[in-house]
């Protein structure tokens, strides 16, 4: 059964950004994400952890960015959870 046509993106750049904010704004809010249990737990086991939960994370992340109406706003959500997940890291290596 085909999609109706009406629930599609007309646009190819929208959809494109929304290719582009699943893969790529997907996969550095997981490995942020990674970074910032690695702040706070021991890098071993995070790790370990991060083969199995880090395609979970990345596969949602990414099944969201397509389920979204606004591709701004999940470009948006997703750099601000980078940032938010990687400032801890930062700091603990800075100081």
């Amino acid at each position: 059964m085909p999609a109706n046509k009406k629930y599609l993106t007309k646009s190819p750049w929208l959809r494109l950004s929304k290719i582009l904010a699943g893969t790529v704004g997907g996969y550095t809010v997981m490995l942020s994400f990674h970074l910032f249990l690695s702040a706070f737990l021991p890098k071993q086991e995070v790790i370990a952890t991060s083969f199995f939960t880090g395609y979970l994370l990345w596969a949602i992340l990414l099944l969201v960015a397509f389920l979204a109406r606004n591709v701004w706003r999940v470009w948006l959500s997703y750099i601000a959870l980078t940032v938010l997940f990687v400032l801890p890291y930062f700091f603990e290596h800075l100081i």
